[in-house]
């Protein structure tokens, strides 16, 4: 599996690069890099920005209802009749998972699909947005397409409002049919390390319990529980307590930032809060959700 085709600032980027043809400008998401390969086998291999996950356990556990997604819904036959080597094939794009933005989650795509590569090649984003349709994910929003060059000027145009929530754009990713590729940040957003590992602390304490029960009380709601279980229910999955504890923790991974703080406020929550003690609090408010759901019903 290939790395991810590299996208200077714009500002490092020679201006001859851009001065003339035509420009697709997509938004760029906060959220942590992830790609994925088609295995001979029919199974998917998947990465973040640094490496290749060695199989399901090793996945992040903020990145697991991204990957989730994607198994589910990626089209493996189209891409065996589209390509002679499906492994030849990359796809690249974003795990939505909460780091600067707080995103609409009800909305977004657990994943957005950005580039592809067929061996040596990136493809021109036009394909792109198309391939990735035809797998059976979801592109990246474009902002606008075949925008001249000479009409572009990202010093001056104001960044415009995301697809994704109600506020403006975290930047824009500016390519061309060439290969050029540049990312426009905008300013007051944060860039958090896009290397670095989107979980929970490793080297965190697991007598840390009141921790993790504040975050189980903020985000294990029977509203979040409810809403979880009919999700499941209306794609005729079983709404069993493992599926539905592990559906809430990947939830509360995906929308809940880590920061040093204490306990769990304001959509974040405690870089300390252990993942085997925070499993063991959801499993319990699970467990008693499950009891009352099944006396009412």
């Amino acid at each position: 599996m290939r790395p991810f085709p590299h996208t200077p600032s714009h500002e490092t980027v020679d201006d001859d690069r851009f001065a003339s043809g035509h420009l697709w400008l997509l938004e760029l998401i906060d959220g942590v890099p992830l790609r994925v390969q088609l295995r001979e086998s029919g199974l998917l291999r998947f990465g973040d920005g640094t490496r290749a996950f060695d199989g399901p356990d090793d996945v992040p556990l903020s990145l697991r209802h991204a990957v989730r997604h994607v198994r589910d819904r990626f089209d493996r036959e189209s891409l065996r009749d589209a390509v002679d080597d499906v492994e030849s094939v990359t796809v690249y794009g974003v795990a939505t998972t909460r780091r600067s933005i707080d995103y609409d989650w009800d909305r977004l795509p657990p994943f957005l699909g950005v580039d592809v590569r067929d061996g040596d090649a990136v493809l021109p984003p036009d394909a792109v947005d198309a391939i990735v349709d035809r797998l059976g994910l979801e592109p990246v929003t474009v902002v606008d397409r075949e925008v001249r060059a000479r009409d572009f000027d990202p010093d001056v145009d104001a960044f415009p409002r995301s697809a994704w929530y109600d506020g403006p754009v975290a930047g824009l990713l500016v390519k061309n049919k060439r290969g050029g590729r540049a990312a426009v940040e905008h300013p007051d957003i944060g860039d958090p390390d896009p290397s670095g590992d989107p979980d929970l602390a490793s080297d965190a304490d697991p007598s840390n319990d009141h921790a993790a029960t504040d975050v189980a009380d903020a985000f294990a709601t029977d509203h979040r529980l409810e809403r979880l279980a009919r999700s499941l229910e209306s794609r005729n999955r079983p709404v069993d307590y493992d599926t539905l504890r592990d559906r809430t923790l990947e939830a509360i991974a995906r929308e809940a930032v880590p920061t040093h703080s204490d306990g769990a406020r304001d959509g974040v929550i405690d870089a300390a809060v252990d993942v085997d003690t925070l499993r063991t609090a959801v499993g319990e408010r699970t467990q008693a959700f499950l009891a009352n759901r099944e006396h009412w019903d």
